[in-house]
């Protein structure tokens, strides 16, 4: 990615200047007189994320106010994602700030709102950049850059990123961080009992194999933590085909993995005192003469086995195995995300996704460190009467619930239960999108709870 935090200036920078509207009037009376009578034609008031780009004598760009609105309550350094945005290229500085503002949130939230999809444009756009002062430019870049690489894998399109492009980029990240990477490709997943990640992905072309990925690193006594990303890399529904509307954005149905991957990024980059086993299911739920039917019975890594009431349900299967296989490790904390159920969209909306935890104290953590950096997320019960919609005649669990349940995201959640390792765990039913654009939150791909899930990690084992 093009860099935008630089740890000091390269030549000329532009300050600045975060107000409250209270404060507006005292930068007036310090400024130029005719700064006031712009600010008044642009009908500038330091609203939060208003911005005015206030020119000098000779008509270039001279300062920049950012409006924080109303003084008073926390400032949230997210705002800052909206800045970049409305910026022209060119490197900034932040001249002026509250006192409480932390400046390596603010400087990452800049970095956050620069991001641009730009792949497949003939010219890519230029960039803004921001001198980040009084904070830790490395760290910040580490992250800026994890989420970048997260949101451009969502963002490319599956003719461009199958299943063997996401083992090839785990495995840069691996040489990267000198992690160990093991990879269990095609037929070899029945000889390594992953038989519902088999199952799911048979159906695809043989350059589309399906894979289990499995990526090791930290040293020996550190407690581990399990990393689990659904990498479903395009999803048709399978047999049980979406219709169109529904199938157009499922090139980001591998978010899940995307996500873990530049979670265990953001931790190897940081060298945490911790090890990491990152578990990726990668398939492509294709439509072919093999491919799994609905009333068909799965076994799975764990033992149970599960009718499949619907092909569209698959992320939950190979989940199932790479689950089990996490309870192997015997993990002191269990991760895992998907882009699992339209239902959690339904009950939040696109920008506050679910997650789910029995841990209360895991919970109350993660509650903090999303508060603390901005990233929004909501916790969701494990209602355990609902458990009971999973039920099947003929296999230990189904994989659609019963309709009387009604709660897809909250029934999702505990099939996967049924799976998971003993101890602390959580899920998380993201949906890694923007449907629609806003300054600092271009439309695409999104990283939702990575960054509270980092700033959790280094807190709760740091």
């Amino acid at each position: 990615m093009t860099e935008v935090i630089l740890s000091a200036a390269e030549g000329p920078t532009v300050p600045v200047h975060l107000l409250y509207e209270t404060e507006l009037g005292a930068h007036f009376d310090a400024a130029p007189a005719f700064v006031r009578g712009f600010a008044e034609t642009s009908e500038f008031k330091a609203k939060s994320g208003q911005a005015l780009l206030v020119p000098g004598e000779d008509g270039k760009l001279h300062h920049v106010i950012f409006g924080l609105g109303a003084a008073g309550g926390s400032l949230d350094p997210m705002a800052l994602r909206g800045l970049a945005a409305k910026l022209p290229a060119g490197d900034y500085r932040i001249a002026q700030a509250p006192a409480g503002l932390d400046r390596e949130q603010a400087a990452l939230a800049f970095a956050l709102g620069s991001y641009r999809f730009d792949r497949y444009k003939k010219k890519p756009g230029e960039r803004t950049r921001l001198v980040a002062e009084g904070c830790d430019a490395d760290e910040v870049r580490q992250v800026a850059h994890a989420c970048a690489l997260a949101r451009d894998m969502i963002n490319t399109p599956a003719n461009d990123l199958g299943p063997l492009q996401i083992e090839t980029i785990a495995r840069e990240i691996a040489e990267q961080h000198g992690a160990r990477i093991t990879v269990v490709v095609g037929d070899g997943l029945l000889e390594a009992n992953y038989p519902a990640v088999h199952a799911v992905g048979r159906a695809a072309v043989p350059e589309r194999a399906p894979r289990m990925i499995e990526l090791s690193w930290g040293e020996a006594g550190a407690p581990l933590i399990a990393l689990v990303g659904k990498g479903v890399v395009f999803d048709t529904g399978g047999l049980d085909i979406k219709p169109s509307a529904g199938m157009r954005l499922m090139k980001k149905d591998m978010g899940g993995a995307a996500h873990v991957l530049a979670l265990a990024r953001m931790i190897m980059a940081a060298k945490l005192p911790v090890r990491l086993a990152v578990l990726v299911p990668v398939v492509e739920n294709a439509i072919a003469g093999d491919a799994m039917r609905p009333g068909d019975v799965l076994a799975s890594r764990k033992g149970l086995s599960i009718e499949v009431g619907n092909t569209d349900a698959e992320g939950r299967l190979i989940l199932a195995d790479a689950l089990a296989r996490a309870a192997e490790l015997e993990p002191a904390l269990t991760i895992d995300m998907a882009t699992l159920t339209g239902a959690a969209r339904a009950a939040l909306g696109p920008q506050l996704p679910p997650y789910y935890t029995d841990d209360e104290a895991l919970a109350a953590q993660i509650e903090a460190a999303a508060k603390a950096v901005g990233d929004p997320l909501w916790r969701m019960p494990l209602w355990k009467p609902y458990a009971e919609a999973l039920d099947t005649d003929i296999a230990d669990l189904k994989n659609d619930p019963d309709g009387w349940a009604q709660a897809g995201s909250v029934t999702a959640a505990l099939f996967l239960q049924r799976f998971a390792p003993q101890g602390p765990w959580v899920h998380f039913d993201i949906m890694a999108w923007n449907p629609r654009g806003r300054p600092g939150w271009p439309a695409g791909g999104e990283v939702q709870g990575a960054r509270a899930l980092y700033r959790m990690v280094r807190e709760r084992f740091g």
